[in-house]
């Protein structure tokens, strides 16, 4: 959420008007992401965030925007994109693709307990079954493909021993996208990048209530699979260390069975999965970090967190009926 295009007051006001959201009262750039240009703004009829999108095309976004009203109108909590008079959810402004949504309520919890991951597991089978019917389809732009051609590109900056990881484990992830059970994985719309600053809580520490997802701009059909290793490898792990939190990646999993049972393939890939979502975000870390773009308030991430997930996940699999059969205590 850095800006790299500058609105005006004025401008966004007059945006605003054209899609009937009333007369703009404040507006603030938001901090923190890197991927597109953010604006909070308040009218008087309400809280809304606009964004400016920097990556995408106007041919890539109605994916990420009508899956969004797609998911909205089946009562998953999710920011709903304001359309124009003529029902456009897609805009233009200062020649860049743009859309205004509404301000979900509550805030990100950053230090989640087995409750808000039962919450964010079961909130994602939900998500992953009301979207088996949308009708657009767009691989996940940031899967294997674009791996293979990014780790070129990073490979230079990294000294011996993160070069042989990264090889080694990209190699192995071309080798599982071979096999029949990664095959059968189920697969339909998912998110792919729904880590704790992308759900949205309220309500007491001891009885979160999710008010919603947001941020779907990497949104893809994949495997639901990858969405769930997604989340266990941020939710559930110990930020300092990437260890695995075996109460909250347990509480996540059977609350998200519960919903969605796990098919045979998907117990049995979970932890070349995991492996899997952990690279995609070194790689794409690595990738922003040594080759960044030049944007007001860009904090890029630092790469070296996913590299400490991912060597926890090589060397100490975290096994799917360990995680459906263990004790939860969610009070």
């Amino acid at each position: 959420m850095a800006v790299f295009t500058e609105v005006s007051f004025d401008e966004a006001s007059a945006f605003l008007q054209t899609l009937n959201l009333g007369q703009l009262q404040e507006m603030e750039g938001c901090k923190g992401g890197i991927e597109n240009t953010n604006y909070f703004v308040t009218t008087d009829q309400g809280a809304y965030v606009l964004t400016l999108f920097e990556r995408l095309s106007f041919e890539q976004l109605p994916f990420y925007l009508h899956l969004m009203k797609h998911l909205a109108t089946r009562g998953i909590p999710v920011p709903d994109p304001a359309a124009n008079r003529d029902g456009d959810i897609l805009h233009r402004l200062k020649d860049k693709p743009a859309a205004v949504v509404n301000r979900l309520r509550g805030k990100s919890e950053l230090q989640p307990t087995a409750a808000h991951c039962a919450a964010v597991g079961a909130m994602l089978a939900r998500m992953h079954l009301a979207g088996r019917d949308y009708a657009r389809h767009q691989p996940n732009l940031r899967g294997l493909p674009w791996w293979n051609e990014t780790v070129p590109l990073v490979l230079p900056h990294l000294d011996a021993a993160q070069a042989t990881l990264l090889r080694g484990e990209l190699a192995y992830q071309n080798h599982l996208a071979e096999l029949a059970a990664y095959k059968a994985l189920p697969r339909g719309a998912i998110h792919a990048d729904l880590f704790r600053d992308n759900v949205m809580f309220d309500g007491p520490a001891e009885a979160p209530k999710l008010t919603g997802f947001f941020d779907f701009y990497f949104a893809g059909v994949d495997s639901f699979l990858f969405d769930i290793a997604v989340c266990l490898n941020d939710w559930c792990i110990d930020l300092a260390s990437g260890a695995t939190d075996l109460e909250r990646s347990a509480a996540f999993v059977q609350a998200y069975a519960a919903v969605r049972p796990l098919t045979a393939a998907e117990r049995q890939l979970l932890p070349a999965l995991l492996r899997a979502g952990a690279l995609r975000f070194w790689i794409s870390r690595l990738w922003d970090f040594h080759l960044p773009r030049e944007a007001s308030m860009l904090q890029p991430h630092d790469p070296t967190h996913f590299e400490r997930v991912l060597r926890q996940r090589v060397q100490q699999p975290l096994h799917a009926g360990d995680l459906l059969t263990a004790e939860v205590a969610l009070a």
